[in-house]
């Protein structure tokens, strides 16, 4: 008796669900984007094309972040850390490069001084284009404990443009990792090929 209850009971419900899987979605009015898409206009090839192309550059970029090491005080030290083998920048893409020539990143971590804050600007000007700035620990970003220094730069920002921030007396290693992906998220939010063709 209980099973023929069921079978009864249970009929009316799956006719229901039938109808609700049947049932299409309203069409999306003209001009709005789909979920994923940056650009609101779907309809022009051009803006598709470029939008994809940023996407892949976006990739690439963000995937083989290169920096250079500028080390001036102990925060140099949990730099080196991010590097050892617990936290393996490499597996992110940061490969540590020599040269100001081959690199897009820039670490300065430390104490920028006024005799120091020339040699700052020539190295960020060497960088080829498309190059990115952490400042790391409280010196580099202002001056730290030697704020009212008269031979301080309270902070590297007044000689180079800096993207991210990583606060810290010394930061961590995590801290500097958190920084790094932070910075991977801003480059993948970049949209150069589509601002160029909106010109």
């Amino acid at each position: 008796m209980l099973s023929v209850l069921r079978s009864v009971t249970a009929a009316p419900a799956r006719q229901i669900a039938v109808r609700c899987i049947t049932t299409e979605p309203a069409p999306a009015p003209k001009g709005i984007a789909k979920t994923g898409t940056p650009f609101l206009d779907t309809s022009s090839k051009a803006e598709y094309a470029l939008a994809r192309l940023d996407d892949v550059m976006n990739m690439v970029q963000r995937t083989s972040l290169w920096p250079l090491t500028f080390g001036l005080a102990c925060c140099a030290i949990e730099m080196m850390h991010f590097a050892a083998p617990r936290y393996d920048m490499d597996r992110y893409g940061v490969v540590f490069r020599a040269s100001p020539r081959q690199t897009d990143l820039i670490f300065v971590a430390g104490t920028v001084t006024n005799k120091m804050a020339p040699a700052l600007r020539r190295v960020y000007d060497q960088m080829p284009e498309a190059k990115w700035v952490i400042s790391m620990g409280s010196c580099a970003n202002g001056g730290g404990y030697y704020h009212y220094s008269y031979s301080v730069l309270r902070g590297c920002d007044r000689v180079i443009p800096v993207d991210i921030y990583v606060p810290g007396c010394p930061p961590t290693a995590e801290a500097l990792l958190y920084g790094v992906l932070q910075l991977q998220k801003k480059i993948k939010r970049k949209r150069e090929a589509q601002l160029w063709y909106r010109r």
